[in-house]
């Protein structure tokens, strides 16, 4: 059984540094007692003392290990001691000494002890504990203190530790430490991890995984923490650098052995080849320079041309977000199906919870799906430049060997279209909220229009991928299949088709050609969906096969529009519902030029005063029997390449019945 955590302290109130008046702090061990003065104490005794007198190459690096078998006892001693990285040699031995003191003084005959200082640690065991993991008993403290803007605070503090964590494990067998910052809310965030040398990478990280998920449990949202374990331990402080460049330089790996050449007849070719090496090193250095400078201009001078691959080879410049996999391993349980929220054609969808309770959602590449890699880095690239309230927000990414994972905000009821195609789940949909949905993403599309700093057309605007926040506020999700416009840019073409049957524009199925206008045909019928509760797919009306758009382009012409409005938002048609079906239908023209922009559309959302437009018939308008239209619509997805036909599972990320993907950059 582990043994009782130490007690919390709250002792700061002002400083944010981390007082050493609170150390030093014992644990005495609960697995017995040895007599006072027997072999025991002397051996113990023996290896405390010799911190002082050893001169092993491990404690000039800040570490001591040493075992001794007790004389006539059968068992034998352990003791480890370990100095903060940034500790110089002298320094480290002076605190190792004074803590082996005062471990024998406040631990007098307890077997096994463990005693925390302001700069080191040292403990002692009756069995072995060299090359072994070991997270309790911990020591916490934290500033009284909290931060402002939480959220924003521990994404940052998530990314910074999770680095920090990676580069501390993959020290050598001298020393596992770490430190660095980064800014956050007009403040700066200084950390530090650090492992005994002793452990693995793999053991180092499992430690530092467990002791900094426990800030969730004692402090998050502090200014300054610091938890200590006998394997392993973190700081962080707001604003205020607690560490010094690491005391004692790790020595250089060995140069490779050249062959030897042979010595030179005199002091006069010594220096002539001492002057031919200098000028020959410095010509190298001068036309490298302007090498760099050349390609630099040459970089410059070439147009920038904005398309997914650009993607791939800017992922470096958003390492502020990425998280590593150990971080999303341990807030998924390990991924864990109780946690699954679902499966897609991208792959498997997780919830999560960070080390400071924050819900998280993941969505994880499959390790053999063969169309996700450059629709991940594409999202990644996209979405970390982006920011609105109606869109989803990213909060990092994994990009660690074979694993691809993205981590956004958990939004906890669901994607739209678990509402308004379920029969029960619709009644929850008043026309309030309906309405106040098709607000919202009409705000995200024209932000992605017109208002952010990139242009951005998104191509998979669905029903699905329109996830709703606790206060059912909408936000647009999934832009693997986002494509990245110049400001003046109006058009583009493309081989192979994206998007999703139903939602797509009939110049973007038929000939590949897409625009804003593309995104504005997709708002149309999602509005459609809205205001009807059905998808826009073929359906059998009498004799007649249609779909959603061509039924409520009929029954607006011939005035009967109440027979395609869902019946549980209103027993009477009222003016707001009549408009949004007529702007639907302006945004599903066939011609392009007559559909509106999504600033045009606000608009006439927002203003009752604005006289709309009569609308011209709808593209894919289906009026033949069943048999031809059947054949048209056959043709029609004949056109169309790489047919995705998985169905999601998920509760909150979910692609419609047939998605069109494009597995390779253009």
């Amino acid at each position: 059984m582990d043994p009782p955590k130490l007690p919390l302290l709250l002792l700061l109130t002002f400083a944010s540094a981390i007082s050493a008046q609170l150390f030093p702090e014992p644990y005495c061990g609960s697995t017995g007692n040895f007599s006072a003065n027997s072999t025991y104490q002397t051996t113990l005794t023996t290896l405390l003392s010799s911190i002082s007198t050893t001169n092993s190459l491990s404690l000039t690096y800040g570490f001591f290990n040493a075992s001794f078998a007790v004389s006539g006892a059968s068992q034998t001693l352990y003791v480890i001691g370990s100095c903060r990285g940034d500790l110089t040699s002298e320094s480290c031995r002076t605190c190792l000494d004074g803590s082996a003191s005062d471990i024998r003084r406040l631990c007098p005959l307890q077997k096994e002890a463990v005693l925390y200082s302001e700069n080191c640690s040292v403990r002692y065991s009756n069995t072995s504990i060299f090359r072994t993991v070991k997270t309790d008993p911990d020591y916490q403290l934290f500033n009284v203190n909290n931060v402002t803007s939480p959220d924003t605070y521990n994404a940052a503090l998530q990314t910074l530790l999770g680095r920090l964590r990676g580069e501390a494990a993959g020290g050598g067998s001298l020393r596992k430490y770490a430190t660095g910052n980064t800014s956050v809310v007009f403040n700066t965030i200084y950390a530090m991890t650090q492992c005994t040398p002793d452990l693995t990478n793999q053991q180092c990280i499992d430690c530092l995984v467990t002791v900094i998920g426990r800030l969730g449990q004692c402090c998050a949202g502090k200014m300054g923490v610091r938890i200590m374990a006998p394997s392993c331990q973190f700081r962080y402080e707001t604003s205020s650098r607690f560490f010094d460049q690491v005391g004692e330089p790790l020595p250089p790996p060995p140069a490779p052995v050249a062959d030897a050449l042979p010595p030179p007849p005199g002091g006069k070719s010594n220096l002539n080849r001492t002057v031919i090496i200098v000028v020959a090193t410095s010509v190298s250095a001068v036309f490298l320079v302007g090498v760099i400078v050349l390609l630099r201009v040459k970089r410059k001078k070439q147009p920038r041309q904005r398309v997914e691959g650009e993607a791939v080879d800017e992922i470096s410049t958003v390492e502020s977000l990425q998280i590593d996999f150990g971080t999303i391993r341990e807030a998924t349980d390990n991924f864990s199906n109780s946690n699954k929220l679902g499966q897609g054609g991208f792959g498997a969808v997780y919830m999560g919870r960070f080390f400071n309770g924050q819900e998280i959602a993941v969505k994880r590449l499959s390790h053999n799906s063969s169309q996700g890699e450059v629709e991940f880095k594409n999202e990644v690239m996209l979405l970390a430049r982006l920011q609105h309230r109606n869109l989803v927000r990213l909060l990092g990414f994994c990009l660690e060997g074979v694993e691809r994972l993205l981590i956004y905000e958990f939004v906890p009821n669901s994607s739209l279209d678990q509402f308004i195609f379920d029969p029960l789940k619709r009644a929850n949909l008043n026309w309030d909220r309906r309405q106040k949905i098709i607000m919202g993403v009409a705000r995200g599309l024209l932000y992605l229009h017109e208002d952010s700093r990139l242009r951005i057309i998104h191509r998979d605007l669905k029903a699905s991928n329109i996830l709703l926040d606790s206060d059912m506020n909408p936000k647009i999700s999934d832009f693997g299949m986002a494509r990245l416009f110049e400001l003046d840019q109006t058009r583009a073409e493309t081989n192979r088709i994206v998007g999703t049957y139903g939602y797509m524009a009939p110049e973007y199925a038929m000939h590949g050609n897409f625009s804003i206008k593309s995104d504005v045909f997709s708002f149309g019928v999602l509005v459609l969906e809205i205001v009807s509760g059905q998808r826009n797919n073929i359906f059998r009306a009498g004799d007649y096969a249609e779909i959603l758009i061509s039924s409520v382009w009929k029954n607006w012409r011939e005035g009967t529009i109440s027979k395609i409005i869902d019946p549980s938002i209103t027993s009477s048609l009222s003016t707001e519902i009549v408009r949004c079906v007529h702007i639907g239908l302006l945004c599903v023209q066939e011609n392009v030029a007559n559909r509106p922009t999504m600033a045009s559309v606000l608009l006439m959302l927002n203003s009752h005063s604005v006289t709309l437009q009569v609308p011209s018939q709808p593209a894919f308008f289906l009026h033949s029997d069943i048999e031809s239209d059947m054949s048209s619509t056959q043709d029609y997805n004949s056109r169309v390449s790489d047919v995705d036909r998985s169905r999601s599972k998920s509760n909150q990320f979910s692609n419609n019945e047939v998605s069109m993907t494009e597995p390779y950059p253009r």
